[in-house]
């Protein structure tokens, strides 16, 4: 957290001082804490036990509690996992005895933010407490970025974006919307096709009131689509125990989204056309014919023209579902888009992930633009959530993008952005090879950084810590979590004895 931030967050502090509640059974833990604390401007309160902090959270409503495990009656472990069940449960630090490192760890998994191990430093309570209230301040500017973009979406609609292209996209939509004609969405994949069609069934006054249910054709096997579609009796196959209401019953008054239509089956094919067609369907292993009022949008990255002549397409079911066509337009083909969507996506990370809001080095963002983006936006959306994870700094730079992005493409340019910017810093040495798992990529970026630091640090967990700008027990924590613990036992008999 930079200067800036910090002297806010301070100023925030003297307007709404957050709320601590102490809860230990040992009268002197309790007040040893809270004189430590009381020279903070903090508002302070007590409890000697579960029942009384109980009490306590009603009308003192804490941002953080300090929490021993070790209480009479009930344990401060039973009671972290009451708080998560919350709609909005308190950050709990948990304090635990010497040498219980198995409990902390336990009390990590079940929620908590942090620990303290009595005997514990003054310094090392205040440095843990303003580390968990600077969470607290995050995830409060997080929440409020959630609300900005919400708001901004109930103006705009899902859709952003100010080209063009989606001006049309936008004025086709409004027109039919207001109709109960069957859509077909057209485009490659990532152009947010499902976003399309939510945005018709939300735009009409007469459906969007009703449910909006999407099925993807080719997420399931041709024989598990026709049960998805029309649902089934009891004992209609081995393994229906129970009946069950299909997606056009689920959808019934509302719209159905069928993404992927031309990954299905030609047999369903039939059974949809004939459905659509008699505005009735069966379930599977039933004979009663139910009528359902259900509008369909279909989408499709594929050719249906040429998947007919393939005859892997039904003709008339075809021309069923295109009453009318939209094109969903790819991202190269609104590249002025680009800086509006990427400053959408990076407020929406921040939020997601508890991250603080970064802008975008221009160079960086030159390469956003000027990049063809074969995956469209969901490859834009994984792409800025990557660099805001990866980034060290208050800025997205052209270190914290993947190569193949910061490379113009062969037909566009023979040069690379990265050698043409002047400001372009050198290759990281810690590049993580990009995959569309975005935590799996967040995870072995963190292990490698964290083993470097510790390898440059002769394995001592202390000073790695100190390095990272982390609490000692959170490194030892963090390093269970990657699998780095066993690597980095073999130090002195007291980094032993902390891993």
């Amino acid at each position: 957290m930079n200067t800036h931030d910090t002297s806010l967050m301070e100023k925030n502090q003297l307007k709404n001082p957050p709320r601590i509640l102490i809860v230990d059974d040992e009268e002197a833990a309790r007040y040893g804490m809270n004189r430590a604390l009381g020279t903070n401007g903090y508002q302070l309160a007590e409890a000697s036990s579960v029942p009384d902090a109980r009490s306590r959270i009603e009308v003192f409503q804490p941002d953080l509690i300090l929490l021993d495990v070790n209480l009479p009656g009930e344990s401060g472990l039973d009671f972290l996992l009451e708080l998560r069940k919350e709609k909005r449960p308190p950050l709990v630090v948990m304090i635990t005895a010497y040498g219980s490192e198995r409990t902390a760890v336990e009390a990590i998994k079940a929620g908590a933010h942090d620990y303290l191990s009595k005997p514990f430093e003054i310094d090392e309570l205040r440095l843990v407490v303003k580390n968990a209230l600077e969470t607290i301040q995050l995830r409060r500017e997080n929440q409020q970025l959630l609300r900005q973009i919400e708001k901004e979406k109930s103006a705009r609609g899902s859709l952003l974006g100010e080209s063009k292209a989606m001006e049309r996209l936008r004025a086709v939509i409004e027109k039919v919307a207001e109709t109960d004609a069957t859509v077909l969405v057209r485009g490659e994949s990532g152009t947010g096709k499902e976003l399309v069609a939510r945005e018709i069934h939300e735009r009409g006054a007469s459906r969007r009131s009703g449910n909006f249910v999407a099925l993807n054709c080719a997420a399931l096997p041709s024989e598990l689509i026709e049960s998805e579609l029309f649902g089934h009796e009891k004992g209609a196959f081995t393994g229906a125990a129970t009946r069950r209401r299909g997606k056009f019953e689920q959808a019934d008054g509302g719209t159905l989204f069928l993404d992927e239509i031309g990954d299905m089956s030609v047999s369903v094919q039939a059974k949809l056309l004939r459905a659509l067609e008699e505005r009735s369907i069966e379930r599977l292993g039933g004979s009663e014919s139910i009528p359902v009022d259900v509008r369909i949008i279909s989408a499709t990255h594929r050719a249906l023209e040429h998947e007919i002549a393939e005859n892997r397409f039904r003709a008339d079911l075809f021309y069923r579902l295109r009453v009318v066509t939209i094109e969903a337009p790819a991202l190269r083909e609104r590249r002025e888009d680009i800086p509006l969507l990427a400053e959408a996506f990076v407020a929406s990370a921040a939020a997601r992930y508890n991250l603080p809001l970064r802008k975008i080095a221009p160079s960086a963002l030159r390469a956003f633009v000027e990049y063809d983006w074969p995956g469209n936006v969901r490859e834009l959306r994984n792409s800025i959530e990557r660099a805001m994870v990866l980034a060290e700094n208050e800025e997205i730079t052209l270190r914290d993008v993947p190569e193949e992005i910061t490379h113009k493409s062969d037909k566009r340019a023979t040069q690379s952005v990265r050698t043409t910017e002047p400001d372009s810093p050198a290759t990281p040495t810690l590049d993580v090879p990009f995959t569309e798992d975005f935590r799996q990529d967040r995870r072995e970026f963190e292990r490698r950084y964290i083993a470097r630091c510790l390898d440059d640090a002769g394995g001592n967990v202390t000073r790695a810590a100190s390095v990272l700008g982390m609490h000692r027990q959170s490194l030892q924590h963090k390093l269970r979590e990657l699998g780095l613990a066993r690597r980095y036992i073999s130090l002195d008999a007291q980094e032993k004895s902390d891993i």
